[in-house]
């Protein structure tokens, strides 16, 4: 008895797949059954809701640390937007619109921004309280 693993033919592994194209069978010993055709499973959305736009490529990266309570916060913003507005979000898409808004917010008051405020009122991540610089 081989103790080879039984592999398809080169007729299964080449065979055109257009529809036009021919097709070779496979042998009867190396068929399997084909699995039923799973039905995708869609989102309910409301009325109105429109479809997500194409994914876009970036061309930088960056990685943030969060804690777990921002995280679980951006988690539950996310799926406040999928299921009350209809809004289908990855977390990078939330995190550029909020760098998107928070930067616009910026240029426009300067002095009297968000940012600027925030950064100043200090807090847990601010280098100036924990000593390290950065």
């Amino acid at each position: 008895m081989s103790r080879r693993a039984p592999l398809p033919g080169a007729s299964e592994l080449f065979r055109l797949t257009s529809g036009n194209a021919l097709e070779f069978p496979a042998p009867a010993e190396a068929r399997e059954p084909e699995p039923e055709p799973e039905q995708p499973r869609r989102l309910v959305r409301g009325a109105g809701a429109k479809s997500s736009t194409p994914r876009q490529k970036h061309d930088a990266k960056i990685t943030v640390y969060v804690s777990g309570d921002e995280l679980l916060a951006m988690e539950h913003a996310r799926l406040t937007l999928r299921g009350s507005h209809g809004l289908v979000v990855d977390r990078g898409r939330l995190v550029r619109e909020a760098v998107a808004v928070l930067l616009a917010d910026f240029d426009e008051y300067g002095e009297d921004s968000v940012l600027v405020r925030r950064l100043r009122a200090g807090g847990p991540d601010d280098p100036a309280e924990s000593g390290a610089g950065g």
